[in-house]
């Protein structure tokens, strides 16, 4: 597998219910560019939430994580944030879809998204499905990316895994 399938990096800690408008708020929605949005990432609950991420952080949520409007703008300024994957309790469906379209990684784990706090250094291997709290020690197993979803995130998203295999 590619290097993308360790991910490693400082959580930061978010709530339940975190929607597309606090992840990137209608009024920075002035571009496509993941870089761009990234910017105001997460603007719509900590304005200066983007200055803080360090390339690969991860972000942790908990129950409902992307609910709301369907817009490709969340993980794209998650991603352009450069955020590496996000964990939470549960996802908004249509947010899944468009992470895995985009290539964010997203982690379905109610036990890590209770016992990481904000702050702690976590690593991810999508490949063997386990997520290691370093600070605390403590492991979470999840079931692993199937094969061609990791070949999907390692492509950058659905639309590039596309060109590759044209």
């Amino acid at each position: 597998m590619a290097a993308r399938e360790i991910l490693q990096g400082t959580a930061h800690k978010f709530g339940d219910n975190v929607n597309t408008d606090v992840i990137i708020p209608a009024t920075h929605l002035v571009s496509n560019d993941p870089v761009v949005l990234g910017k105001n990432l997460m603007a719509g609950q900590d304005p200066g939430f983007a200055s803080r991420v360090v390339e690969g952080d991860i972000i942790v949520g908990g129950e409902n994580f992307g609910s709301g409007s369907s817009r490709e703008h969340a993980p794209l300024a998650i991603k352009g944030g450069g955020i590496s994957a996000v964990i939470a309790a549960s996802f908004a469906r249509i947010f899944y879809r468009n992470a895995l379209n985009v290539g964010l990684p997203l982690i379905e784990s109610p036990e890590a998204s209770a016992a990481i706090s904000d702050g702690d250094q976590v690593v991810v291997d999508l490949g063997s499905g386990r997520i290691e709290n370093v600070t605390t020690g403590k492991t979470f197993d999840v079931p692993p990316y199937p094969e061609f979803m990791q070949r999907i995130m390692d492509a950058g998203g659905l639309i590039e895994y596309v060109k590759k295999e044209m």
